[in-house]
């Protein structure tokens, strides 16, 4: 196709006129599906430290109460319940991936939209192609500037989840084509998040001040506070700014008739994706050893080194730390066959027998190994060596979650905050998403019992 040089106004315009009976079948199912795993993951990081802090901070300044608090019950303006559902549904990094970019694509568009749903009457439909509009902006910008914008230091979950925010609720507020394109430009000027805060609280503050500052670039977009008409592609805008690759026909080539939101894919393991090879493949050898975990004298990692400096902390701290920690990832694999959230406590990065076992791991990275696998080598106290060569781990596009792993994902972490009864009926009606009259009734469905 010949790229039209407006780049933010034609994605705009098909924002405007995207309809759910335009987005084909499958992409429709593996929205609901991005939905379901993202309302799991938002509760269940809904009583972690960094959501009690985080609410204990802005809840003074919140406006009137309308959206809730997923998981806790406590209800804010739909600003902040934006920021604090953003919050807790990446505080566990558990939630969804899109691979191609490594953006978690919900966080930012799902918890803007469910806030202000809470404000008004949102049908399922409307609510789903709000949805799948908001994952397929934020994918394709981040298309268009990565990897050379995610090299730079920018956490893209971040800096492209705005957009998708803002396309989002955008799109529920029935904004025209001109609102559109301010919207998308007041998202711009919004973009921001580091890599430096991997490990930190401010990493899913990330996702969580995308969905705020997005839902924000639409309500003044409304109310016809204007921007500049091509924040995305002009000289000093979005791409030129912040990355040296501006592939703008990533944003628009195809668009409407290949989707990004149906490459969308979930985590298995509650941590860096990078490290999901390593995890899935030491689980199979813990599987294979039995008690000989207890024998190994040394672990040996061939990795990509994106896998390195992006998890490569060997001491962690805290359990936020652990996520990024390939050394923590192995040991606690290895001998408590675990990848879920309490894998990456602050308990277990500082057990003495996973400190002992992560001192013994040794990683050597290799270009030619693609980011998604690994090989794993284990020497044993007496000599044997067992190797271990991971392709895709579980969760990949290849081997992609079922719709049972998900259920039982949804409620391994939902029900530890609000009750295996409410995770039970919370989880029947997110699947119902399509069918919904009024969406915001899941919120009050989230609270414990």
């Amino acid at each position: 196709m010949t790229l039209r040089p407006d780049v933010t106004k034609a994605l705009a315009e098909w924002i405007v006129s995207c309809d759910l009976e335009a987005i084909p079948a499958e992409v429709q199912k593996e929205g609901v599906r991005t939905f379901v795993n993202w309302l799991g993951c938002a509760v269940g990081g809904a009583r972690h430290e960094t959501a009690d802090l985080a609410l204990a901070a802005v809840a003074p300044f919140s406006g009137s109460a309308t959206s809730t608090v997923l998981g806790r019950g406590e209800r804010l303006d739909a600003l902040h319940a934006a920021l604090l559902n953003g919050i807790t549904s990446h505080v566990l990094d558990y939630d969804d991936t899109h691979l191609k970019t490594i953006i978690h694509p919900a966080g930012p568009v799902a918890s803007a939209l469910l806030a202000v749903a809470e404000t008004r009457s949102v049908s399922g439909r409307d609510f789903l192609n709000a949805l799948i509009v908001g994952v397929e902006v934020e994918c394709r910008i981040g298309n268009s500037v990565y990897p050379d914008h995610y090299d730079r230091g920018w956490h893209i979950t971040g800096t492209a989840g705005v957009f998708g925010a803002a396309a989002a609720v955008g799109r529920l507020l029935g904004l025209n084509v001109q609102q559109m394109t301010w919207a998308l430009g007041i998202a711009a000027t919004q973009s921001s998040g580091f890599r430096e805060m991997f490990g930190t609280m401010c990493k899913s503050f990330h996702p969580g001040r995308a969905a705020q500052n997005g839902a924000l670039a639409a309500f003044l977009a409304e109310a016809n506070f204007d921007s500049s008409e091509q924040a995305i592609e002009a000289p000093r805008g979005f791409a030129s700014v912040m990355s040296d690759k501006q592939d703008y026909n990533e944003i628009l080539g195809g668009l409407g008739e290949t989707w990004e939101a149906g490459l969308n894919s979930y985590k298995p393991f509650a941590c860096g994706i990078v490290i999901h090879p390593t995890i899935d493949g030491c689980i199979q050898l813990r599987e294979e050893l039995g008690d000989g975990v207890e024998k190994i004298a040394r672990v040996d990692l061939v990795a990509h080194p994106l896998v390195l400096e992006l998890t490569g902390k060997p001491e962690p701290k805290t359990g936020l730390e652990g996520k990024f920690s390939v050394f923590h990832s192995v040991a606690v694999a290895l001998l408590r066959g675990d990848g879920s959230p309490t894998a990456f406590t602050d308990e277990a990065v500082n057990a003495p027998e996973l400190i002992a076992m992560r001192r013994k791991v040794e990683v050597v990275t290799d270009k030619a190994c693609h980011e998604a696998a690994v090989t794993i080598t284990v020497t044993l106290d007496d000599g044997r060596v067992i190797e271990k060569h991971v392709e895709r781990a579980i969760g990949s596009r290849e081997r992609p979650l079922s719709d049972e792993q998900l259920n039982a994902k949804f409620c391994g972490q939902a029900a530890l905050v609000i009750g295996e009864a409410a995770s039970d009926e919370l989880l029947e009606q997110a699947w119902r998403l399509p069918e919904m009259t009024s969406v915001g009734d899941l919120a009050a469905a989230s609270l414990p019992r």
